[in-house]
């Protein structure tokens, strides 16, 4: 009775907290508004909120969460896969019954589809429905038929719902529970290229799973008391079976779908789960990945294969050295008491190992094989997914198919402890498996990183532009009446008019012959060539953002008339005609970096090594101008091969410099006229608070050095079309980490690296140099990072030590 007592009270104060801050209903033609926090809708007995959930400290969705717990728990999301800004947002309740979600730019993100002449407003149910209610109290629309992860009590499930395990940044996995093509609630693992019921076990006959096909009433529903009810005989019950518990049924992110309920303390306790061996969930390792128990479930890689990424092992393992079909010399290593389940390229039976392993080896798509001492059952695998190490011997043993040269260590043998102490890793033998354990697998979440980047690069915008509104406004004033006499009509005007000057509207139009000649597009405008009076040819950059212009172009005119080098684009002048916001600036011969390095566009000019790191020399310089000589600090906060040129001379030249945000030296407040990135290119910055500085460069110029070294975008220098380039570019950074500690005779993974267009002709020593750079430049930690300084320095030493041995050729 004090246990329900203490419930009780806590439901009452909860409930009083809540609608001292919280709005009962949202009626029509109100709205939500997502920076403040209070602007809520609250459940009439308190349990539940709806509002902006911040995933990010400025990225939020629109979602249902309860209100009673140690951490907040979200159990529906209407935009997870479209968040918006954490200010200036708000969702609305249209006349016509329509809820719609806005972004800060007035852009709809979401909506429920609703088009009715009687509605009458929103509001959060007991229950956690989030409805729309017309008048009879006709509900018009609810949350409960498009559930994210989470079925609570009373929601149904049916033919035409399913969940979708999400991570705690709300984005949707792999596994999903929905009802398959028999009307049997089934978990699924749907990957890019399957699709497969794990739950009820598939190898199961329909009388062992105890359930009934094809019926017309396809339904399942928790009720109040903690018991899960299918149409098809689904049954299963809470361990704390009774009322008056808060409950929920989670579709978890690791594929297991578990029943919790909410104790007095305000934290979770599970009552209920379809796995209690967590290693029996379809894929939880990833493809190569297998699941050990430590006494705990764990994930490990087999021997010859490395772990994709250790925050999430959903993507399992890669080998060290692919197995080819050109007479490739192989060998089998034996890890007991192990299974890769499914995937089979055959079945044999009752016979030999010999036969066994010879029918693997004459198959070039056989990765391996399964075989059972004593029934002589043999299975060629073709993908090795669902690992498992247990102390079962009728399981088998498993036999890798490894290159033959590749030395593997007992220590690297994955093997469970079910009954030892708990596994760690032994850090005196060189070829330890990494382990990973799943204790505190739904804390990490999946592929956090990459949305991060993506999350924390749109908040950066949106925190600038608003600074520069504000401050735009009082730097026009102040600056109007001088920009326009800046160039009076005087007898010294043709003296400079060569430098810098201003152009009329009119004259670009004559010079561009009514901007027929484009040559090229980017963020920040479009860019035609032009001819001038004096023959000049030049490029006319038009900005495109005609209502922002201005301001862009007052943060521009403030620093550009007095930037000059080499390796820097020269800016002629500049027009401001009404509207029109218009940059005149060299032209340069040989376009960008891109088309020539990657190819675009047919181009027929391969770039040689001297080439390239001539132009990664030129670069550099250029950045340290930027970054250290400027009478302002200029940080470029876009470095990618688009915007580098080269000249007739292939000599490089950086663009659109002056378009980049602005930071006075020794300063730590962002000012910043436009924000510009490039996917793939953007430092970790981006994501947190940290103040934007120089390093952001520095991040940029390290992805361009692995470009300029691969001959190819770094989001294709691996096969995988379906993974983010930051996980990419993570992965190559982490190789090459590791290879360049050895400093050993065996270095064929650098030339293996190279553009292999070169065919061997680069210089080992500037080639090593430009791979420890790039690594050091692409830190996380942005105090580690080389100042551009560091960087021009480091290869110019290299450049001389290699002019005075003559090593200007080949390794």
């Amino acid at each position: 009775m004090g246990t329900l007592s203490r419930f009780v009270f806590l439901l009452i104060l909860i409930h009083h907290l809540c609608h001292n801050s919280a709005i009962d209903v949202l009626s029509s033609g109100s709205s939500l508004s997502a920076e403040q926090s209070s602007d809520v809708l609250c459940s009439p007995n308190g349990i539940f909120i709806c509002g902006f959930y911040n995933i990010s400290p400025n990225a939020s969705t629109f979602s249902i969460w309860f209100s009673n717990v140690s951490e907040r728990t979200v159990v529906w999301s209407a935009n997870p896969l479209r968040p918006v800004y954490s200010w200036g947002s708000k969702v609305k309740l249209n006349f016509d019954g329509s809820m719609v979600i806005k972004d800060y730019s007035g852009q709809t993100v979401w909506t429920n589809n609703v088009t009715s002449s009687i509605a009458e407003q929103a509001q959060l149910l007991d229950t956690g429905n989030l409805i729309v209610k017309g008048k009879g109290d006709i509900i018009l629309w609810q949350s409960f038929t498009s559930p994210t992860d989470t079925l609570l009590p009373t929601q149904r499930i049916n033919a035409t719902i399913k969940l979708v395990s999400t991570n705690r940044l709300l984005v949707p996995g792999h596994y999903s529970m929905r009802f398959d093509d028999q009307f049997l609630i089934s978990l699924f693992d749907d990957q890019n290229d399957f699709s497969l019921i794990y739950w009820p076990d598939p190898t199961a006959t329909i009388w062992a799973k105890q359930r009934i096909q094809f019926m017309i009433n396809t339904s399942g529903v928790l009720d109040s008391l903690g018991q899960f009810q299918g149409s098809d005989n689904t049954s299963f019950m809470a361990a704390d079976q009774g009322s008056h518990i808060i409950r929920r049924l989670t579709l978890d992110y690791d594929g297991n779908l578990r029943l919790y309920s909410l104790n007095d303390n305000g934290t979770w306790l599970v009552t209920w789960m379809a796995f209690p061996q967590l290693c029996n969930v379809h894929g939880v390792c990833g493809r190569n990945g297998i699941c050990v128990y430590t006494p705990v479930p764990s994930c490990v890689c087999p021997p010859g294969f490395d772990v994709i990424d250790p925050n999430d092992w959903g993507q399992g393992c890669r080998p060290k050295i692919n197995i080819t079909c050109d007479k490739q010399k192989v060998k089998f290593v034996h890890l007991p008491n192990t299974n890769f389940f499914g995937f089979d390229l055959s079945a044999h039976h009752s016979v030999s190992y010999i036969t066994c392993e010879k029918k693997c080896l004459d198959d070039c798509n056989c990765n391996g094989f399964a075989y059972l001492q004593g029934a002589g059952d043999c299975y060629p695998k073709a993908i090795l997914l669902n690992g498992r190490s247990l102390h079962v011997q009728r399981i088998g043993s498993m036999y890798l198919k490894l290159a033959k040269d590749l030395e593997v260590s007992e220590s690297s043998i994955p093997q469970s402890h079910v009954f030892g102490p708990k596994y760690g890793p032994n850090c005196s033998e060189a070829n330890e498996y990494v382990i990973e354990n799943f204790t505190n697998r739904n804390k990490t979440g999946h592929n956090i990183s990459k949305y991060l980047y993506f999350y924390g690069f749109l908040s950066a915008i949106f925190i600038a532009e608003l600074i520069f509104i504000v401050l735009g406004w009082f730097i026009l004033r102040r600056e109007c009446n001088q920009l326009r006499g800046a160039w009076p009509a005087e007898a010294g005007y043709e003296m400079i008019a060569n430098h810098f000057r201003r152009y009329t509207y009119r004259e670009l139009v004559t010079a561009t012959r009514k901007f027929k000649d484009e040559l090229g597009r980017g963020a920040s405008g479009i860019v035609y060539k032009g001819v001038l009076k004096d023959n000049r040819v030049v490029a006319v950059k038009k900005l495109g953002d005609i209502n922002q212009g201005g301001e862009e172009f007052q943060h521009e005119l403030s620093v550009i008339g007095r930037i000059y080098h080499m390796n820097l684009v020269r800016v002629w002048g500049f027009c401001s005609d009404g509207p029109h916001r218009i940059l005149i600036s060299e032209y340069v011969e040989n376009g960008s970096l891109e088309k020539t390095l990657f190819s675009v566009d047919g181009s027929e000019i391969l770039l040689e090594w001297k080439q390239r790191f001539h132009i990664a020399l030129g670069v550099a310089r250029g950045l340290a101008y930027l970054h250290h000589e400027c009478l302002e600090w200029v940080i470029h906060c876009d470095v990618k091969p688009e915007n580098i040129l080269l000249d007739e001379n292939l000599e490089p030249k950086i663009a659109d410099f002056g378009l980049a945000k602005l930071l006075n030296r020794g300063g730590s407040n962002i000012n910043v006229s436009r924000i510009q990135g490039t996917r793939g290119y953007l430092a970790p910055e981006w994501v947190s608070s940290l103040p934007i500085t120089a390093k952001v460069d520095v991040y940029s110029f390290g992805v361009v050095l692995l470009e300029l070294l691969n001959g190819a975008r770094i989001s294709d220098m691996e096969k995988n079309e379906d993974e983010e380039v930051e996980m990419v570019l993570g992965r190559i950074v982490r190789m090459l980490k590791e290879n360049l500690k050895f400093d050993g005779t065996e270095q064929s993974w650098i030339s293996q690296f190279i553009d292999a267009r070169l065919k061997g002709e680069f210089n080992y020593m500037q080639a090593r140099t430009m791979m420890k750079l790039a690594v050091s430049c692409l830190e996380e930690d942005r105090s580690r990072r080389p100042t551009m300084e560091n960087v021009v320095q480091m290869l110019v030493s290299v450049d001389e030590v290699t002019s005075r041995i003559g090593g200007g050729g080949a390794v």
